[in-house]
């Protein structure tokens, strides 16, 4: 599964179920789906996952804001029952603006939270227990919370691409899901950083899953002014604008790969030069239907190369 895809989430489910077959036929080996205020992620990914057998299926990513170890192990722990060893749970800091203003807690302390959120966590994925007291959030079993066929243990990944996320990911988490992080972030900054903490923590080494915004196109130009106008909403938060520019870009579009079947290729292939063990494109459809299926064409030949 070493290439992917995100799939939009404005579709309905049998539409979703559709774009998830037809990625899986051209070779890909995984779809990914973001959690925002609409579809529950896990759900949509565990009905995808069973209606495409073969195809891996994962979140990214959920936000540790709102949400509590127990719930996220049960929703993990249940897309893994349903698609038979094949989901990838992928946790996310969240944002202050769109926590205060969705929930209305405080986003405060994020990366206190992401280590005891993947403290409780993580035994609860392993042996369907935990007994976790901490500052921020307490987590125990009074029930069991094993569920039957959920095996192996749902890998955990983050959304990580700041030293101190990449610090704890390292140390608990089983990899990372770096967005608009181009190849020198992730070769100079991302890559190291993460791969030393899990070294000094005993694990092993994290999987580092790139998401690229990526088209095929023969109307590169067309294709690029759409990326710079929806991409640009990234480009509100700090965590995004740092990482853009350690990227040496001052765009969000700039990051995209955008082009012939070579110029998109060639950039892959830099992303796994870099330190990439996956590459999932995002954005496909932000040229044509036609486009896209270009797009998940090349993906599928390279996923073998």
């Amino acid at each position: 599964m070493t290439t992917g895809a995100a799939l939009p989430l404005h579709n309905g489910i049998d539409a979703t179920v559709q774009l998830a077959r037809e990625a899986h036929e051209a070779g890909l080996g995984s779809a990914w789906f973001g959690q925002t205020f609409t579809y529950d992620s896990p759900s949509l990914a565990a009905i995808v996952g069973r209606e495409v057998p073969g195809l891996h299926v994962g979140t990214a990513a959920i936000p540790v804001f709102g949400r509590h170890p127990l719930v996220v192990s049960s929703q993990a722990q249940t897309a893994q029952a349903a698609t038979a060893g094949r989901y990838h749970l992928g946790l996310a800091l969240g944002t202050k603006q769109l926590t205060e203003a969705g929930f209305g807690i405080p986003h405060d302390r994020p990366i206190r939270l992401l280590r005891e959120f993947l403290t409780a966590l993580r035994p609860l994925l392993e042996t369907g227990s935990t007994d976790f007291r901490g500052e921020l959030l307490s987590a125990g079993t009074p029930l069991p919370a094993a569920v039957p066929g959920a095996e192996p243990p749902v890998p955990v990944l983050v959304a990580a691409m700041g030293p101190q996320a990449l610090r704890v990911s390292g140390e608990l988490a089983d990899g990372i899901l770096p967005y608009l992080a181009g190849p020198r972030a992730l070769a100079e900054h991302i890559v190291p950083a993460v791969h030393a903490a899990a070294e000094a923590a005993g694990r092993p080494a994290p999987r580092i899953v790139a998401f690229v915004p990526g088209v095929v196109t023969a109307d590169a130009e067309a294709v690029r002014r759409t990326a710079t106008e929806t991409l640009a909403f990234y480009e509100r938060f700090p965590s995004y604008q740092r990482v853009i520019e350690l990227s040496g870009a001052t765009r969000a579009a700039d990051l995209a790969l955008i082009g012939d079947e070579e110029t998109v290729a060639a950039g892959v292939r830099r992303y796994r030069e870099a330190g990439a063990t996956e590459v999932v494109f995002t954005a496909t459809d932000l040229g044509s239907d036609a486009d896209r299926h270009c797009t998940w064409k090349l993906l599928g030949e390279l996923a073998t190369d």
